[in-house]
């Protein structure tokens, strides 16, 4: 069997010292009895460092991280049915290294990390992308004087209910939140989340009925466990994802939850590791650290069935697929260095002819 999906990676150097040296977006396919991968496809975009589906699944969307007098888009691309992507069309980003992208029934919603704005682009109903149509500026700052010195919305996540709306802002230790009144985008403070001073959140998932939250944070490694009551989330424990031993700057980047809500997985680098939780009701319990061998660790994702864990290595070029255990655990099947600075991964609904 083959499951086929889109990588994103970073084409070019935003600073010294971050960016890579990517084709842009892959097409790429997995063999899911063995975890091997390999590359169908690649197109152009300049750091394209997430990408985000349709609902029907018929298009795929990316923004382009770049720094705002470099003038970043969001593009959108027709998923072919051998699934190479057709460009259709883009609008340009009013902000700075927008980082990460999420559809929202008919818009495309974009966090731009250097300006602190989230912004809302509506999709036309054959999936182009229309000019903007309403953005929020957020404010403030927290206790870490580099990294928080001003608002820095990294992760947009949809809450399971289909209404709620959530943004991991680094800068100012916040998750805020918003709705849709009609067809704009509106903010409901009312909801905001404040997570330990300091942590500086990253991205979060949901379990699957949206009782319990789960944030990553940078700054700290922590993983905060929020649950949602009288209306809003709250902060109700935090787990270190870290080693014992570990004694440098945090970098956490990423988490996921298994499909089945049994087990959660966060991704450090520095460590070069994905840190592994058994969720047991409202706490988590370590279960394993499995290194990854690889160099700057910025996303990995999980197969819908659960099955298959698959790490990108954004400066070694390391693509690594995991089979996922019954206790959680992760066993290594395949390495790659086909797919240069490889940072995000989104899967499709495999049967594009419906």
């Amino acid at each position: 069997m083959m499951l086929t999906f889109f990588m994103g990676s970073y084409t070019e150097y935003l600073l010294p010292d971050f960016g890579g040296t990517g084709l842009g977006i892959y097409t790429v396919q997995m063999n899911t009895e063995t975890g091997g991968l390999k590359a169908l496809y690649s197109i152009e975009a300049r750091n394209p460092s997430y990408l985000a589906l349709s609902d029907d699944g018929r298009m795929l969307y990316c923004n382009t991280e770049l720094a705002e007098d470099e003038n970043p888009v969001v593009k959108a691309f027709m998923i072919n049915k051998d699934f190479s992507l057709q460009f259709v069309n883009e609008q340009v980003i009013p902000g700075g290294y927008p980082c990460h992208i999420k559809t929202y029934t008919n818009n495309a919603l974009v966090a731009c990390y250097a300006t602190g704005n989230v912004l809302q682009f509506p999709l036309d109903p054959a999936g182009k992308v229309m000019p903007l149509k309403n953005e929020h500026h957020h404010s403030g700052s927290s206790i870490n004087k580099v990294r928080q010195e001003a608002p820095h919305p990294h992760q947009i996540a949809i809450h399971p209910n289909q209404k709620d709306i959530f943004v991991c802002d680094l800068g100012i230790d916040t998750i805020k939140t918003y709705r849709f009144e009609g067809d704009m985008l509106m903010a409901d403070a009312s909801k905001d989340t404040k997570v330990s001073s300091g942590g500086g959140p990253r991205h979060m998932v949901f379990d699957p009925n949206g009782t319990l939250a789960y944030v990553l944070n940078e700054l700290s490694g922590e993983v905060s466990v929020l649950e949602k009551g009288e209306g809003h989330f709250k902060q109700i424990g935090s787990y270190s994802s870290l080693p014992e031993d570990y004694s440098e700057v945090p970098s956490g980047s990423a988490i996921r939850i298994l499909p089945n809500g049994k087990f959660l997985y966060a991704a450090n680098r520095k460590v070069e590791a994905i840190t592994i939780f058994k969720i047991i009701d409202r706490e988590l319990q370590l279960v394993d650290i499995q290194y990854t061998g690889g160099a700057e660790l910025r996303e990995f994702n999980i197969t819908p069935n659960g099955e298959w864990l698959i790490a990108c290595h954004q400066n070694s070029h390391d693509t690594v697929v995991y089979k996922v255990q019954e206790n959680g655990k992760l066993e290594e099947r395949y390495r790659t260095k086909e797919f240069l600075s490889p940072v995000c991964i989104v899967f499709p609904d495999n049967d594009v002819t419906k």
